[in-house]
């Protein structure tokens, strides 16, 4: 009941949708008056919008229709114009027979002068009209087997277009193909489409099988050269309407490209244009024949030859007629005989898949089965097909097209050149095409706000591309052969290094703390671990691409800390710190708590003192921060890298510390300075070794060494030089 209300009120719109005094201000108006709420307007906005796709999808199914009656339309005109021209052949023939009877009947001597009038007649118009077409440059084809065996010869025909060709450069290939002649020849010029602006003077060869076109050599008279071939089963002729000064101009059709060419007066164009169309008739009907002949059954006299042959050896095989036969494949099937139109039917109308489906089915139709010459010929009008479609959806992948929609764009282009056979030529463009995308986005990426920012950014648009791409890829290419994904881990890796080459001139290039270095860098490690749901581990590649320049950061930041350590050791003055206020001194408390000195508290005096210096202070937070930071850039690559830093950094402290204890004469501060050295080997080292010992997962040996030596360089006791 509620449908056919649904399909009643569908009815009711539409009908008042294409009433004649229809008025889409006035419509709306009363509907926003009729209507209860926003639900109602949604509501209606649904059901026309459902009207106006299923009007589109009529139109699209009207136009389809009328497509394809146009084409059988304009076949069976061809096919009664075929007629016409025969049926008039026969009347000229009937009518030249009847008024040949008088004069049969007159006697000899009475006849002979009228009978030699006409024949002389006929004769001399028949000349007239051969040098007129010569001088027009017209060769008549075959019009079929003549009773007489009258008419211009193979060999004729041949010697003709021989000569012609010869003043044509780079086209001695044509001169090989057997059977085909000159029809027609003339010079023409050929014209711009687009703006109709004069290109060059060309000189058109007509065969019986295709259009040669060659252009003038102004520097050597009567000569041209090649410029194209088209095949007349693939050329479309169209008529170009006057419009001065633009006049006796056609234009040729040969799919993907078209051509103009003007003639010099009316008459020369209209000759162009019937021997075209005469030509290809020919060739069609030539063909057709052919095809006939090859699918029809052989004849009595046929079979019975071999039996009946008295020359034939006794002891040869039998079955020649069966082999015959099974070389016969019936063509005469109409889906076959319409197959090259409605491929260029679907090629036009962007079909893709129905173009592909056509395909199959010749495939399948045409498998076990024989090739004579018929199949051939069919198959490479086909592959014909098949070179156009393939280059337009080469063209659908190419990354010069629009990189909007994602990877699911490219599905229809990409499934239907597997189903092809060029599963290598889809995969290479599908990554293509993607790596146009993946770059395009990182490049409108705009670099504003802070450095993390902006690599949240980058992260999440270069992953979630990868992903993507990564999970079409999969269901693109699954059961195809294993060698694509070997070409998507290439493709994905070089991704990779695009990603990072961006990510590093950003993060390293503009030298960020390396707080910021490493906070980017985990961001970067985050997003790679998410392609693990998808079976990809990438983040080996981050290592080995990032390396050099994390090692490279280590090293300015160690070369920093060394510098401001020198200088704090320049002007030390062994005092201890007084930091004036319980809230300074509480924050140097939590400070060091978190750099993992738990027993800072032995260290504090009295109201606002601490018994260190502030050198040895400052030195042990600047350590610790630098060894946490470093945690967070380290994997296996850098264990070195980031032990010697760390090595290099404790020694500048603690020679400064031998140093000083060494030349200092004042017993209170040296008390001070041993009080000192205890924290950096009692406190700090230990505190080192076992955060490194947890961030790496193994103990470093160096470390210890450096914590159980009493003095880290051992120098000459009466010596008041250091080493540093």
């Amino acid at each position: 009941m509620a449908m056919a209300m649904s399909d009643s009120g569908a009815s009711r719109l539409r009908r008042q949708l294409e009433s004649g005094g229809f008025e889409a201000r006035l419509y709306v108006k009363q509907l926003s008056q009729q209507s209860d709420g926003d639900r109602d307007l949604q509501e209606h906005r649904q059901r026309i919008q459902a009207l106006a796709e299923e009007t589109a999808q009529n139109l699209k199914r009207n136009v389809y229709q009328n497509y394809r009656q146009f084409i059988e339309t304009a076949r069976e005109i061809s096919y009664l114009e075929s007629e016409m021209y025969q049926l008039s052949h026969l009347l000229t023939e009937q009518k030249s027979s009847l008024e040949s009877i008088p004069l049969t009947l007159l006697p000899a001597a009475a006849g002979a002068a009228p009978v030699t009038g006409g024949e002389d007649g006929g004769g001399s118009a028949g000349g007239a009209r051969d040098h007129l077409r010569g001088q027009a440059g017209f060769f008549p084809g075959p019009a079929g087997p003549s009773r007489d065996g009258s008419g211009p010869g193979e060999e004729g025909k041949q010697r003709t277009l021989t000569t012609l060709l010869e003043k044509v450069e780079g086209c001695r290939h044509l001169l090989e193909t057997p059977g085909q002649y000159l029809v027609y020849n003339g010079d023409l010029v050929e014209y711009e489409a687009d703006h109709m602006a004069q290109l060059q003077r060309v000189h058109g060869f007509l065969m019986n099988d295709c259009l040669l076109v060659a252009t003038w050599l102004p520097q050597r008279r009567g000569m041209y050269r090649y410029n194209a071939l088209y095949p007349l089963d693939g050329l479309a002729v169209v008529n170009v309407k006057d419009n001065p000064p633009m006049k006796d101009m056609f234009k040729l059709l040969m799919f993907p490209e078209s051509r103009i060419f003007q003639a010099e007066n009316a008459k020369i164009k209209r000759e162009w244009l019937e021997v075209l169309e005469e030509t290809k008739r020919a060739l069609n009907e030539k063909r057709r024949r052919e095809q006939e002949e090859a699918a029809a059954p052989l004849g009595p006299a046929q079979m019975t030859s071999k039996a009946t042959n008295p020359f034939e050896d006794e002891d040869d095989d039998e079955p020649t007629v069966s082999e015959i036969q099974e070389e016969k494949v019936d063509l005469s099937m109409e889906w076959i005989q319409e197959l090259p139109e409605d491929l260029d039917v679907c090629i036009a109308q962007r079909d893709f898949e129905g173009a592909v489906d056509l395909l199959d089915k010749l495939n399948h139709y045409l498998e076990d089965k024989p090739s004579p010459p018929p199949v051939k010929e069919l198959r490479a009008k086909v592959d014909e097909r098949v070179r156009q479609l393939t280059e337009v959806l080469v063209f659908e992948l190419s990354p010069g097209r629009s990189l909007r929609g994602g990877p699911k764009a490219t599905r229809r282009a990409v499934s239907q050149l597997i189903r092809l056979g060029q599963c290598t030529k889809a995969c290479e463009l599908f990554l293509k095409n993607r790596a146009a995308a993946v770059h395009t986005a990182i490049r409108q990426l705009r670099i504003e706000g802070a450095t993390l920012l902006y690599i949240h950014k980058l992260c999440h648009v270069f992953f979630t591309s990868l992903l993507e791409t990564a999970r079409e890829f999969e269901t693109d290419f699954a059961g195809t052969d294993s060698g694509c994904y070997s070409a998507f881990v290439v493709w994905a890796r070089s991704a990779m290094a695009m990603f990072v080459d961006a990510f590093s001139k950003q993060v390293f290039d503009s030298k960020e703390s390396l707080s910021t270095a490493a906070e980017c860098v985990k961001v970067a490690k985050e997003h790679c671990q998410q392609l693990g749901d998808i079976g990809l581990d990438f983040t080996f590649i981050i290592h080995a691409l990032l390396v050099k320049d994390i090692q490279g950061a280590l090293h300015s930041y160690k070369e920093i800390i060394i510098e401001a350590t020198k200088h704090r050791n320049s002007e030390e003055m062994w005092r201890r710190m007084n930091l004036m206020t319980p809230e300074a001194l509480g924050k140097l408390k939590e400070e060091m708590k978190s750099c993992g000195v738990s027993n800072f508290e032995q260290y504090t005096g009295d109201d606002c003192w601490v018994n260190l210096s502030y050198t040895v202070v400052a030195f042990t937070k600047q350590t610790m921060g630098f060894l946490e930071e470093a945690l967070k850039l380290y994997f296996p690559e850098l264990h070195m890298v980031l032990l010697e830093s760390l090595v290099e950094i404790i020694l500048v402290a603690v020679q400064h510390v031998d140093y000083s204890l060494r030349c200092e004469q004042d017993p209170e501060k040296k008390a001070f300075i041993r009080q000192n050295a205890s924290f950096l080997y009692e406190t700090v080292l230990p505190v080192v070794e076992k955060r490194f010992e947890e961030g790496v997962g193994k103990p470093a040996k160096q470390l210890q060494d450096l914590r159980n030596a009493s003095r880290l360089i051992r120098v000459n006791p009466e010596s008041t030089t250091s080493v540093v």
